[in-house]
C-alpha cells in the first residue's frame, strides 16, 4: 500500500528509534531534560533565533505562539486558506479571546500586502486592536507553495510601519527552504515567531518546535503549561528530532522530485486536471475532469488498487514523503489510470 494521504504518516527511522531508546532524559517542565535542551538549542541555531520550545504538535505550536503574541480583545490578520484558520478547531479565539480577520490568500500562499494594510483596524473603541499577521510556509492549501524571503521582508516592513508582529506557521518550513534553495534562517529572520513540524517530512513520530526571542519563548513556555502542554521526560521523542535536523533535511528534495514526477504523469492521464507548474514541493493537488464523478468512489477504487489518498471536496491531495520511493511513482500512476477507467 502506497500512502499519499500526508507526510504525517511517516514512521521514525532506525537511527531515530535507537536515539529515542538511548536518550538521556530529565524533567522538561523544570528545564532539566538534556536531550530536549539540545534539540531546542539546535532549532534556535538553525532558525537564527535566540531560543526555542518543543511542543507536541504544529497546532499547539501555532496556538501557543499566537497566545504569546496577542492579548485578549486583539485581532490577528490571516489568510482564508491557512491552517490556523481552517484546520485548528478555532483554538486561538477559544483560548485567547482573539478575533480573526480573515482575508483572501493568493494562489501562491501569500496575502496581498495592500489588503493587509487596509485590514489593519484604526484606533477605535468599537474595533479590536490589530496586533499580529499570521502566515504559512509552505502553504498547504495553496499546493504546498513556498513563500520566499522577498515577500516576508516586505511584510516585515509593512508590519513595522503598523506596529504589528508576525507569526509564521512553518509546518513544512524545511520543504520551503529546500525548494527555494536558501537557508531556513533567511525565511525566519523577519518574523517574531515561527514553528516547524518534526512529524511531517522529517519523519519523527511526534513534535513541533517554536522559535523566537528569549522573552517570547519564556512567555510561550508559560502558555504551553497553561494549556496542558508541559511534558516531563520529553527527551524520548526530542532525540528523534535531533536526528531529523541533522540527517533528514537534505533528502526532502527527493520528495519534491517524486511529487513532480507524479504530477507530470497525472497530466498525461485522460480524465485528470492538474497544473504541474503549481507543484513546488511535496504536495500535489488535482481534480477529475468529470465533475459529476463520485470522489468517495474514486478514493475507494484507488484504495483497491493499492494507493491511499486524501480528497477534499472536488480535489485530491497527494503528499510525497520518505516512505514513497521513486519506484513507487509508476505504481501510483498506473493505479490512478486504472481507477479512472474503472470509474
Amino acid at each position: 500500500m502506497i500512502d499519499l494521504r500526508s507526510d504525517t504518516v511517516t514512521r521514525p527511522t532506525e537511527d531515530m528509534r535507537k536515539a529515542m531508546y538511548d536518550a538521556e532524559v530529565g524533567d522538561d517542565v523544570q528545564g532539566e531534560d538534556p536531550t530536549v535542551n539540545k534539540l531546542q538549542s539546535l532549532a534556535a541555531e538553525i532558525t537564527g533565533k535566540e531560543s526555542a520550545l518543543i511542543v507536541s504538535s504544529g497546532t499547539m505550536g501555532n496556538l501557543v505562539s499566537l497566545l504569546t503574541l496577542t492579548n485578549r480583545g486583539e485581532e490577528i490578520i490571516l489568510g482564508d486558506q491557512c491552517h490556523v484558520y481552517a484546520w485548528e478547531g478555532a483554538g486561538v479565539p477559544i483560548f485567547g479571546g482573539v478575533s480573526l480577520n480573515v482575508i483572501k490568500n493568493e494562489e501562491d500562499g501569500t496575502i496581498n500586502l495592500d489588503e493587509i494594510e487596509k485590514s489593519v483596524n484604526p484606533v477605535d473603541d468599537h474595533k479590536p486592536t490589530t496586533s499580529v499577521v499570521s502566515i504559512e510556509n509552505t502553504h498547504n492549501q495553496c499546493g504546498g507553495y513556498p513563500v520566499n524571503e522577498s515577500y516576508i521582508k516586505d511584510l516585515r516592513s509593512l508590519c513595522d510601519l503598523k506596529k504589528l508582529k508576525i507569526h509564521m506557521d512553518g509546518a513544512r518550513l524545511f520543504n520551503a527552504a529546500i525548494s527555494l534553495n536558501t537557508d531556513v534562517s533567511s525565511l525566519t529572520k523577519h518574523v517574531d515567531t515561527t514553528t516547524f513540524c518534526l512529524s511531517k517530512g522529517l519523519s519523527c513520530p511526534i513534535g513541533s518546535v517554536i522559535c523566537g526571542s528569549e522573552d517570547i519563548i519564556l512567555e510561550a513556555k508559560r502558555w504551553r503549561k497553561a494549556i496542558g502542554g508541559g511534558m516531563r521526560q520529553a527527551g524520548v521523542f526530542a532525540a528523534a528530532g535531533i536526528v531529523a535536523l541533522n540527517n533528514m533535511v537534505d533528502r526532502l528534495s527527493e520528495d519534491h522530485e517524486n511529487a513532480t514526477k507524479i504530477g507530470n504523469g497525472l497530466a498525461d492521464i485522460n480524465g485528470i486536471e492538474i497544473d504541474v507548474d503549481y507543484i513546488k514541493t511535496n504536495i500535489i493537488r488535482f481534480s477529475l475532469k468529470d465533475k459529476s464523478s463520485d470522489m468517495d468512489k474514486f478514493k475507494s477504487v484507488l484504495l483497491d488498487n493499492g494507493v491511499m489518498i486524501s480528497p477534499s471536496g472536488n480535489t485530491v491531495r497527494m503528499v510525497t514523503h520518505r516512505e514513497v520511493s521513486s519506484n513507487d511513482v509508476g505504481v501510483v500512476l498506473r493505479a490512478v489510470s486504472k481507477s479512472i477507467k474503472e470509474l
